[in-house]
């Protein structure tokens, strides 16, 4: 099913940014690019994780040299729920034991076939409610009076 997915990164990461947007066309899913010039990488972390907290994307990939500094800052804004994707078990696991709706990657550490790799199988899994994982992840979302995502 195709997604629409938000993608910004710093500026260190223009190159794989670019390569992941080729992947993700590939791959037949919509995407806006929410930049790479801005050194301070929060700057673009915010506004994608505002455009897929607010409903406008269904997803985010965002992309510093590591993807640590991606993350906290994405995780800072209500209903974005982001996470560090690095091998393929924890990529598949972000969404479905967690529902994460943004991926963070580094490109200083994630080569272009592994990061594509890790895109394809975070765009394939989807969260199954009702699961183990359910109360867990719902306990986050209380604590965050997310009430987009109690249900």
């Amino acid at each position: 099913m195709m997604k629409k997915i938000a993608i910004g990164c710093d500026p260190n990461a223009a190159e794989l940014k670019e390569i992941i947007k080729k992947h993700l066309t590939d791959l037949a899913h919509e995407w806006e690019d929410y930049g790479s010039e801005d050194p301070i990488y929060a700057n673009v972390a915010i506004k994608v994780a505002e455009a897929v907290a607010s409903g406008k994307h269904e997803r985010g990939i965002l992309i510093c040299g590591t993807g640590i500094g991606m993350c906290i800052a994405a995780n800072k804004v209500p209903g974005a729920y982001a996470a560090l994707c690095s091998n393929a078990y924890s990529t598949e696991r972000s969404i479905k034991s967690n529902n994460a709706n943004i991926m963070t990657m580094g490109s200083q550490v994630t080569g272009p076939e592994l990061a594509k790799t890790l895109v394809t199988i975070w765009m394939q899994s989807e969260y199954i409610p009702g699961g183990r994982s359910e109360p867990k992840i719902r306990r986050i979302y209380e604590y965050c009076n997310d009430k987009a995502r109690i249900k």
